[in-house]
Order: structure tokens, then C-alpha cells, then sequence
């Protein structure tokens, strides 16, 4: 499946849009307690760990989203926004979303 941040994709046509769809996942604050936990691993101001867990958060959010799209009958998703939040008791946790345009596409 093509999921994608562009409005169309280059050599294909769109034939139906299938609606907004999203994906999302959040991490806990264990997860923070644990990354910060290994503060150690923090060079230059970034930690490894915590970029780390929001790859994996990413790439559930994503998955999610391409789920949705399946379930629709949709082969893309095209105009892809990606959200990042923090929330909860001193913001112990992080939201990501993504969310799209699902799609049917063919060849131009």
C-alpha cells in the first residue's frame, strides 16, 4: 500500500475517495520512567531510547492507519499528517497520530 504526505501520487490517477481516516498510539509513563531511567544514553541532547519508543509508536500509528484503509478497500493513502502529543499528569504521556485520505488509485 502507498501511504504517502503529497495530495496524489506521481503516474497514478485517483478513482474514489474513501474518507478521513487515522491511526493512533500512546505511550505510558512507564515508558518515559524506563527511558529516562537510562538517561546515560542521552548525547548531545538526544536519547536514543526516547526516539527509540516514538519510532515504534510511528510505526503502529501507521499500521493502524494502513488497517483502516484495507478495511475499506482502499491501495493508498494520500495527504498523511503526522501528530505528535504529550498529555496526562505532568505530560507522562505521548500521543501519536496520523491521519489520511484513503483512497483507490490506478495507473494514469
Amino acid at each position: 500500500m502507498i501511504v504517502t504526505t503529497t495530495p496524489s501520487i506521481d503516474g497514478k490517477r485517483i478513482v474514489k475517495y474513501l474518507g478521513v481516516i487515522t491511526g493512533e498510539a500512546i505511550l505510558g509513563a512507564n515508558i518515559f520512567r524506563d527511558m529516562f531511567a537510562a538517561v546515560r544514553d542521552i548525547v548531545g541532547g538526544r536519547s536514543a531510547a526516547y526516539e527509540r519508543e516514538l519510532g515504534k509508536a510511528r510505526e503502529i500509528a501507521l499500521e493502524d492507519l494502513e488497517d483502516w484503509a484495507e478495511e475499506l478497500g482502499a491501495n493508498a493513502v494520500v495527504g498523511v499528517d503526522i501528530d505528535y502529543e504529550s498529555f496526562g499528569q505532568s505530560n507522562g504521556m505521548m500521543m501519536v497520530s496520523v491521519t489520511g485520505t484513503a483512497v483507490v488509485i490506478e495507473d494514469a
